[in-house]
């Protein structure tokens, strides 16, 4: 090895890096730093890492309580399983699509296959006018025939759905997506993030339907760019079907398989993981950082800290040492998740598809997951006539309806609801096991104003001296971007902080 060379390696090994926060982002940011040799530190106040991508022991299986699929869009996440070996394990889900349930006059029906966020591309398609009826189809037409001047550049996904196409595409196909993949509003959503370009398609063709129908011949449906990869808050909001023609991918056995990994790779590169360890506060130092911990007596010291929480607590931890971070901090919907384990032959047909989700108003949960009909895995791992479902509760602005109740009637709650939302009878007797979980969910980078917001505050950590911020609410939710926005972010700091040494 050469002086010059002998010398880097032990620049970067006396180069110390503290991430904050044990989730993917912070993984993944701790694994590009100890790639090139920096001693890492990674910090998890919890005693589980992982994040929202976790899994327990629910009815003698291990399930995932937490992010259960990936989108596949642009193959990060899928080069990432490559690395770590993980490859062989990806599989794809049932493709038979989720339900709408709590339509007026209707009950439930199959969700449109076709559209964009639940916009369709023909209102008297059959699937979709079984879920609007014909006076909906009919308000719905109304659009293809309102002259090109009234057209205006609309930032409100609802205003412009319930303007153009009426309040029954709104309610009963819009809201059920927003609400159960954002956990949002329509109104709050932004067109723009959302959809983008349909807003510019709107003003070529004419029409809302005809703009659908441009994208879609244009490019294969997916899901929005920022909606989570699964049905949970990563990405990815919990329990939640996902958006139709969403293309996601799993892992045989679950995707804590992931953070098995990473935390292995970490370990081979003797990266320090600290369970049970918060960071309560940051201080500047000479040269650099002093983290001060929940246990530690002294101060840990590095070169560079990498923040990897959630918003609340990486606005708490930053704001004394970041100008103007502490403002604008939103309140994150909070969600919780019932997995129930049910003894319930009547699921073998699968009802309703792999998941249902619900017309806001209709029922107290925003949606549920078949996970035994949507993975071949769990089918496979559960006896037969036994079935998972994963019941979803709370949204923006909305305190989830199990709050207040302890886990038995939390499990009650979710039994009924799924009952309610399959159209079958699910009785107490049928419930084998059952696991709840509770997330403070990132907002959707696709809410209105939400990109500034986020721009502004990144902005601001970045203009300080050996910090850098990631997670889902500055890169958006789901790991197709948790994961690259880690990796940008994690070399941006070891690049500033090897160069000041």
């Amino acid at each position: 090895m050469s002086e010059s060379l002998d010398r880097l390696v032990r620049q970067a090994h006396d180069t110390h890096v503290v991430v904050i926060g044990g989730g993917v982002s912070g993984l993944v940011a701790a694994r590009e730093c100890a790639k090139v040799g920096l001693r890492v530190t990674v910090l998890e106040a919890t005693d589980v890492l992982g994040g929202v991508v976790r899994s327990a022991e629910v009815g003698g299986m291990t399930l995932d309580v937490g992010a259960e699929s990936f989108a596949t869009r642009g193959g990060i996440v899928r080069e990432l399983l490559d690395e770590l070996g993980l490859a062989g394990e990806v599989v794809s889900p049932n493709p038979a699509g989720a339900w709408v349930a709590g339509v007026p006059g209707v009950g439930a029906a199959p969700l449109p296959k076709g559209g964009v966020l639940g916009i369709p591309d023909n209102p008297f398609a059959p699937d979709v006018r079984r879920v609007i009826g014909w006076p909906g189809a009919w308000r719905a037409y109304l659009d293809r025939l309102r002259p090109p001047l009234t057209i205006g550049h609309t930032h409100s996904l609802g205003k412009l759905v319930g303007s153009r196409l009426g309040s029954r595409v709104l309610d009963r196909l819009v809201a059920p997506v927003t609400s159960g993949v954002y956990s949002a509003r329509p109104d709050d959503i932004d067109v723009d993030l959302a959809a983008p370009g349909l807003n510019a398609a709107l003003t070529r063709v004419g029409s809302l339907t005809g703009a659908v129908a441009e994208l879609r011949a244009s490019r294969p449906a997916t899901r929005p760019a920022d909606a989570p990869a699964s049905d949970v808050p990563v990405a990815t909001g919990a329990g939640k079907a996902p958006a139709p023609g969403g293309a996601v991918q799993g892992i045989v056995g679950g995707m804590s398989r992931l953070v098995d990994r990473l935390v292995e790779v970490l370990d081979e590169a003797g990266v320090e993981l600290r369970r049970g360890v918060a960071a309560e506060k940051l201080e500047r130092t000479s040269d650099g950082w002093a983290v001060v911990t929940s246990v530690d007596e002294k101060p840990l010291a590095a070169r560079a800290v990498l923040v990897a929480l959630p918003e609340g607590p990486a606005r708490e931890l930053l704001a004394p040492v970041v100008k103007g971070l502490e403002l604008g901090d939103p309140i994150a919907p909070v969600v919780e998740v019932v997995t129930l384990v049910v003894n319930a032959p009547v699921l073998d047909a699968a009802p309703r598809g792999t998941g249902v989700l619900t017309v806001p108003g209709s029922h107290v949960a925003k949606a549920m997951t078949h996970s035994s009909a949507k993975w071949d895995w769990v089918r496979d791992a559960a006896e037969p006539g036994v079935h998972v479902v994963r019941v979803s509760f709370g949204a923006q602005g909305e305190e989830p309806a199990t709050a207040a109740l302890d886990d038995d009637a939390a499990a009650d709650l979710a039994r009924t609801e799924a009952a309610a939302m399959l159209g079958v009878e699910l009785p107490a007797s049928a419930l084998i096991d059952s696991h709840r979980v509770r997330y403070v969910q990132s907002q959707p980078a696709a809410t209105i104003g939400r990109a500034a917001a986020t721009s502004a505050a990144r902005t601001a950590v970045r203009a300080v001296d050996g910090l850098g911020v990631t997670g889902a609410w500055v890169s958006g939710t789901g790991l197709a971007q948790v994961i690259p926005d880690a990796r940008d972010e994690a070399d941006r700091v070891r690049s500033a902080a090897l160069w000041r040494s």
